[in-house]
């Protein structure tokens, strides 16, 4: 018999859920809704919202739209975004998750005690990813933002050196360049590391890697854009090589299923549960043809 099981921790996260709630809440109100960027890094979930409703505008346009409401992810912005709103009489429905929300206070406040002479905000995340612009936002475009050892020698040597990170990244890959970077740091220089890895992420690394371990079969759900969503897969690859990344039910590879007695179905933070479940039902489907 055929168990197929949906890890009960995957799926969005607290700021991921807000964010939807609140769109749709406006939608239901039959007003026009704008959202600044992809509410979330997974197409379908993003092609749903459009269907109720929602127009999805990137910076430029942002930049132009007078007297609308725009909604902003969980992802968060930078002041600039803030005040381009208030130029523009723009209503916004700010949905900029708390922990992210936090972290932006954290460095601001950072920066603005440092010495910037001396003193500099590194950030450990992806370039240009959205929550990292809104991170980088808060220092005046001056923090430094490095993803991979090979990149340290964008840090000055002789400067106090302050370390946060992206909320979505890898706790063990941010541990890892802290280490080297107060290696690299000068000795008589000041260099201080804060976790700011969200707590859900990194507590579903360890879950998701058990629970790859514990199937013969993996499909892990996830929108290409999805950086946490790389994470998780690289941990559900690592452990289970019989681990496939796919977007939603037309992906997937049904001849794997075959011979197969246990599948399971995860994925990402901003991957909705209801994906997973029709993932599942395609499943169901081709082996009870």
């Amino acid at each position: 018999m055929l168990n197929i099981e949906i890890d009960e921790h995957s799926g969005f996260c607290f700021g991921v859920t807000t964010a939807i709630k609140k769109a749709e809440e406006e939608l239901q109100k039959g007003e026009t809704l704008y959202c600044l960027g992809d509410i979330v890094h997974n197409r379908i979930e993003c092609d749903r919202l459009e269907k109720l409703g929602l127009i999805t505008i990137n910076h430029e346009e942002f930049a132009k739209l007078h007297n609308a409401k725009v909604l902003l992810r969980a992802h968060g912005e930078p002041p600039a975004t803030y005040l381009i709103a208030q130029k523009n009489n723009l209503e916004i429905i700010d949905a900029t998750c708390p922990v992210v929300l936090k972290l932006q206070q954290r460095i601001k406040k950072k920066w603005q005690e440092a010495d910037n002479d001396n003193s500099q905000i590194v950030i450990y995340g992806q370039a240009g990813h959205a929550e990292v612009l809104g991170l980088v936002g808060q220092t005046h475009g001056t923090a430094t933002v490095i993803e991979k050892s090979s990149q340290i020698d964008k840090i000055a040597k002789d400067k106090n050196t302050y370390i946060y990170s992206q909320t979505t990244k890898s706790l063990e890959g941010y541990k890892q360049v802290v280490s080297e970077i107060k290696e690299y740091v000068n000795k008589d220089r000041e260099c201080e590391s804060f976790n700011t890895v969200c707590g859900q992420v990194a507590n579903r690394l360890d879950g998701i890697g058990n629970f790859a371990k514990s199937h013969e079969l993996i499909f892990f759900v996830c929108g290409k854009k999805s950086s946490n969503g790389r994470i998780l897969f690289d941990e559900c690859k690592k452990m289970n090589p019989h681990s496939y990344q796919i977007e939603g039910p037309e992906d997937l590879d049904l001849t794997l299923t075959q011979g197969v007695h246990s599948i399971g179905i995860c994925g990402a933070t901003s991957t909705p549960k209801w994906l997973m479940e029709n993932c599942k039902q395609a499943i169901i489907n081709y082996n009870n043809r």
